[in-house]
């Protein structure tokens, strides 16, 4: 055996335990010694698997031009799909996928390919589903899940079967299409598969349970998904999948996550597929302005007023930044004869809001109902949820708090069954906010509760709104941080209370085994936050707030 053969094997070794560093360092010792397709296709897999996507996808073009020449068909034609589902999932580049696309299905019809035939129908499925031809690729993908029982293809299967899941949820069979995705999920995380199906369906399934508002099945997903990230790393390395991802953090309460995610998928997103960025963007917008970081939020959504996935996130800056015609003009564009659905019902409550901060209770009231009857009507508490609250402020805008209590209570049970903590923990100080005037216990109960759920989440200024009720209604109700500091994530708290110790930048990278960059990146975001001029007032700050010894400064 060479020394390039004997490279390989160790790569393939290491690829097979997911230790990605040793089979990137060893598959490019042997493509420096002999640049051969396995080579160079064992070094895309490993660059994969570390996320430099684009790294990887030039290796795996090298090599499909070396299996052309060779004239090896099959391994060029595979080698082609596996191209295009990386241009279109990982990079987000549908005009480059449909091209891989293109090639792999001339060899497959030149060569007689059968066993490939199904991929390209899975290919074909996921470009018309990006298309929106939601019907035609749910007849595609049933085509592919067909083909790979005949040939035995399990990871074909399983990406199949998850795709006509989500297709069905798009097309609003949602429980039908949920039972697919759960099987699709259930088999490639046990291992029937190979780790890029479970990759596969694990994007797809997010992606699809995001759209339907289906969040707590995509966060029980996204926990099993835990000991297969454990293993071999992350499993959503598709810029497509991150800003679902993102979002379903985002509203399951974990922020930290959520954030780390949403800006990976900036970075993912930036150079290729408009629509996948503005998604990002718009997400972290959002937890943004959740956190009270609102300049922030704002400057992530410039430009951005004429792009229908950002419209949300507009409409919620800009009623935050007191702007509620500017608001309304965003949101009534975007939901132009839009139906009520699981998509649109959050907007249509933005708009209510909208309209009553421009006094029209009116023209509140009647968009208020309508969504929460078609809540109704629909048994969706994804939609009657949003709505209720709507209408709960609608009536205690119009002098009926008794009517708005009621509202408040059925939206308020509607999010804990949607497992929405930071939308149970706002409704819960809506409530609060209406029983005050006439009882007070009950609103000190409902405001404890929910500036407890609002401090954990670092939603810093509804926290704020909370403490200040209950001080209202005579309760000692102190932050248990300073006004402001929830909007620190907790490595940025960390940072804090090291500055407070007199720590450099340097001191501080090693104290947390981070890049000296990252530490200063940490501490240039805790003086950014917490709006302080420098260090020494960082120091301060900490010791007064953290209780930090303080250090030698």
């Amino acid at each position: 055996m060479g020394d390039a053969d004997a490279l390989i094997a160790t790569g393939r070794e290491a690829l097979d335990t997911g230790d990605w560093a040793a089979a990137r360092d060893a598959f490019a010792a042997a493509v420096a010694a002999d640049e051969t397709p396995e080579a160079l296709l064992g070094l895309a897999d490993a660059l994969w698997w570390l996320e430099d996507v684009d790294a990887s996808q030039r290796r795996r073009e090298r090599a499909y031009a070396a299996l052309r020449r060779a004239g090896a068909s099959p391994q060029a034609a595979g080698v082609a799909m596996t191209l295009c589902i990386n241009e279109g999932r990982s990079l987000g580049n549908q005009a480059a996928a449909r091209g891989w696309l293109g090639r792999a299905a001339r060899l497959v019809a030149e060569h007689g390919l059968v066993p490939l035939e199904g991929w390209v129908l899975l290919g074909r499925a996921a470009l018309a589903n990006e298309g929106g031809d939601v019907a035609g690729a749910n007849d595609l993908a049933r085509a592919a899940a067909e083909a790979a029982r005949t040939s035995g293809d399990a990871d074909l299967e399983l990406c199949a079967i998850s795709l006509v899941g989500a297709t069905l949820v798009k097309l609003g069979r949602v429980e039908d299409g949920a039972a697919l995705l759960d099987e699709a999920m259930a088999g490639a995380l046990a291992g029937e598969g190979s780790p890029d199906t479970a990759v596969y369906a694990s994007c797809v399934t997010v992606a699809a349970c995001s759209l339907a508002a289906e969040l707590g099945r995509a966060l029980r997903w996204i926990r099993a998904a835990e000991e297969f990230n454990r293993r071999y790393g992350s499993v959503h390395l598709y810029a497509v999948c991150r800003a679902h991802r993102g979002g379903v953090l985002f509203a399951a309460g974990r922020w930290e996550e959520a954030e780390a995610e949403l800006e990976r998928a900036l970075r993912t997103a930036t150079a290729n597929e408009p629509a996948q960025r503005v998604r990002a963007v718009a997400a972290l917008a959002e937890l943004r302005l959740a956190q009270g970081r609102v300049e922030e939020a704002v400057r992530l959504l410039d430009g951005q007023a004429d792009r229908p996935e950002a419209a949300r996130a507009l409409g919620a800056v800009r009623l935050a930044t007191g702007e509620p015609a500017g608001a309304a003009a965003v949101l009534a564009r975007r939901l132009r004869d839009d139906e009520i659905d699981v998509v649109t019902a959050p907007l249509h409550e933005l708009l209510v809001t909208a309209d009553l901060a421009q006094g029209d209770v009116a023209a509140a009231g009647a968009l208020a109902r309508r969504v929460a009857e078609a809540g109704a009507e629909r048994g969706s508490d994804a939609i009657a949820a949003p709505g209720d609250r709507a209408l709960g402020r609608v009536l205690a805008a119009a002098g009926d708090p008794d009517g708005a209590v009621d509202r408040f209570e059925r939206a308020l049970a509607a999010f804990v069954r949607l497992e929405l903590p930071y939308e149970a923990a706002r409704t819960r100080l809506a409530l609060a906010e209406v029983l005050a005037p006439g009882r007070a216990e009950a609103a000190i109960a409902e405001a404890r509760e929910a500036l407890a759920a609002l401090e954990a989440l670092g939603a810093g200024p509804e926290a704020d709104a909370a403490a200040a009720l209950l001080r209202s209604l005579g309760v000692k109700a102190a932050r248990s941080g300073p006004k402001g500091i929830g909007v620190l994530t907790k490595r940025e708290q960390e940072v804090l209370a090291l500055l407070g110790e007199g720590l450099s930048n340097r001191q501080i990278a090693e104290r947390l085994v981070v890049a000296p960059k990252t530490a200063e990146n940490h501490v240039s975001s805790v003086l950014f936050k917490l709006q302080l001029t420098g260090r020494a007032q960082a120091a301060a700050y900490a010791v007064r707030h953290l209780g930090v010894p303080p250090g030698e400064r």
